[in-house]
């Protein structure tokens, strides 16, 4: 069933915190017919496939899995965007468009104008930029745009929402050109220092290293102290209208990384990061 769409235009970081939800109820189908097909389960809202380009079929995997947060490493080479980790691991046939851009805006268009057929949520595209800043973003704002029908944008400080969203990530040098865009089909991927600054339809999401400001890595109890941090960092970017995600969390199977993803769960934290996409959706699938 198609959307309707709003009247009022919301901000990114609330769109992608709140938009989760049911798709409307088949009608009955007639005695005798076919049952249909069973429902597609529910996207993770909660799932980020950290450096999603490793896996043996990037974005395809992710998806399968149910995530709705992707991560591409890019580098500028002439004016094509290769995605990899390193400079050395770059080729030529790896590009945004390639692993990214063109599958989903297939998918998209096979299923009525959203990545997951009958869920209205909006996939973040995390595009971390490896190369210089300035540079690789004017390149990469240009290569969006042929893509704008299903991108999330910002015009005016104003945010229309799409199936896909494109947040800028990596390398800093990215920020002043995006500030100076006066319509623009990607967004900026903050730090906890950016709390209280830049508004949410520039930056409604803010990322940062788990290791810089908390010693806890899930053995044993979570010191109070260090919870009642998460809690306020949480509750802060939640009433800017952001969402939340932290790197360099333990990945390593085990009862570890299950207690710190149950506490990020429980301080409201909208992005576990993993490297282990079959973990982390068994693990979101049966969390209570």
């Amino acid at each position: 069933m198609p959307r309707t769409r709003r009247a009022a235009v919301i901000t990114l970081g609330a769109a992608l915190a709140g938009s989760f939800a049911i798709p409307a109820r088949a009608a009955a189908h007639p005695a005798g017919a076919p049952a249909p097909a069973a429902r597609p389960r529910p996207p993770l809202r909660h799932a980020h496939a950290h450096n999603d380009y490793a896996h043996p079929h990037p974005l395809a995997d992710a998806l399968a899995h149910g995530f709705n947060s992707v991560e591409a490493d890019i580098w500028l080479v002439g004016d094509r965007l290769l995605v990899a980790h390193d400079a050395s691991e770059l080729d030529p046939t790896r590009t945004l468009e390639a692993l990214y851009l063109d599958p989903l805006l297939r998918r998209v268009r096979s299923h009525h104008g959203r990545v997951y057929a009958g869920y209205d949520v909006t996939l973040q595209l995390l595009i971390d930029i490896k190369s210089e800043g300035r540079a690789t973003y004017q390149a990469l704002s240009r290569h969006l745009r042929p893509y704008r029908t299903m991108l999330s944008a910002c015009s005016g400080g104003r945010v229309r929402r799409g199936a896909v969203a494109a947040v800028v990530s990596g390398d800093r040098g990215a920020r002043i050109p995006m500030e100076a865009e006066r319509v623009r089909y990607a967004f900026y991927d903050g730090r906890l220092a950016d709390l209280g600054g830049a508004p949410a339809s520039f930056a409604p999401l803010v990322s940062d290293n788990w290791t810089q400001f908390f010693t806890w890595r899930g053995a044993g109890p979570m010191p109070e102290r260090e919870r009642a941090t998460l809690g306020r960092i949480v509750t802060t970017a939640h009433a800017e209208g952001r969402t939340v995600r932290f790197w360099a969390t333990p990945d390593q199977p085990g009862p570890e990384r299950e207690a710190l993803w149950r506490e990020l769960l429980a301080a409201g934290v909208d992005y576990l990061n993993t490297d282990d996409l079959a973990g982390l959706e068994a693990f979101l699938r049966t969390a209570r």
